[in-house]
């Protein structure tokens, strides 16, 4: 039996240079689609599948994302004493249980491989979870992260999660190549990061969301630098898989790339248009627009 997952990985640490100057003091995962920032969405994702231990891999001055989730007594008493009840319930939404929220400073931007190595004591010999807050996965049952972890029961090993891109995208993602099927998942025979035009082996691009083994920090020890000059996870990855399984599963779902400016635009107006409190008025104001 599969040891259960109970901690995520949150990589925090970037710049978010492409959405400057909104990013130039504000964490890009802090900007919000609707009213929730990136990484809430996200963390509320992995508490849903049940994680039980959140770890923030951060930057240097972005400590307001671990505050978020936290308490603020000054400002609910505030909205206590005005009878703003359903204020108060929408806080109560975003805090995280006490002891569950753990942050790790990653000194420099040195890629994500990087980030999930500064995690490594506070993930222990575990299996665990990594999210990138910069992808959201638009459900209307299970969550991504919640369809991934019942395969996992099932296989276990590390668990991928995938979807197509059109074809002259593909240069811009990590992709996978596939094997043989098991069960209702695929073997992934290899993983390739950015890949040239004209050489992906599939366009299933790797969509943010993994579940790993810790036998993943040995590979990154060595801290080697990959594509873009950065440590890679995908690299790590590759090493991993010749020594354990892993597997892709596409979530059901829409998915949305928020690290560019088109797609966090594109999930503000679908997360808008899935609230019965907003769609009408939303729906009508697009049709303005057009």
């Amino acid at each position: 039996m599969a040891a259960r997952v109970r901690k995520a990985v949150f990589p925090v640490a970037g710049l978010g240079t492409r959405f400057l100057p909104a990013t130039k003091v504000m964490p890009k995962e802090m900007l919000t689609v609707v009213d929730r920032p990136l990484i809430q969405h996200v963390v509320e994702e992995a508490r849903a599948a049940g994680i039980e231990q959140f770890i923030f891999v951060t930057g240097p001055n972005k400590s307001v994302i671990k505050e978020h989730f936290a308490q603020h007594p000054e400002l609910e008493q505030v909205l206590a004493a005005r009878g703003k009840t359903a204020e108060l319930a929408e806080l109560a939404r975003s805090l995280l249980p006490p002891g569950s929220a753990h942050s790790v400073i990653q000194e420099e931007p040195l890629g994500l491989g990087h980030a999930v190595w500064c995690a490594r004591e506070l993930v222990g010999e575990e299996p665990f979870a990594l999210l990138l807050p910069d992808v959201l996965v638009q459900t209307q049952g299970k969550n991504c992260l919640a369809q991934m972890l019942d395969i996992y029961d099932q296989h276990g090993a590390n668990i991928i999660a995938v979807y197509p891109v059109p074809e002259d995208q593909v240069q811009s993602y990590g992709v996978v190549a596939l094997g043989r099927r098991d069960g209702d998942v695929s073997r992934i025979d290899s993983l390739v990061e950015k890949p040239k035009p004209g050489t992906a082996p599939t366009n299933l691009a790797i969509l943010g969301r993994y579940i790993l083994q810790p036998e993943i920090f040995d590979f990154l020890l060595a801290h080697e630098t990959g594509a873009g000059g950065e440590i890679q996870i995908t690299d790590a990855m590759l090493a991993l898989l010749k020594q354990q399984p892993f597997y892709a599963v596409q979530c059901e779902g829409r998915v949305f790339d928020c690290g560019s400016k088109a797609g966090f635009l594109a999930a503000n107006i679908a997360y808008a248009l899935d609230r019965p409190d907003l769609r009408d008025t939303v729906l009508a104001e697009i049709e303005k627009l057009t």
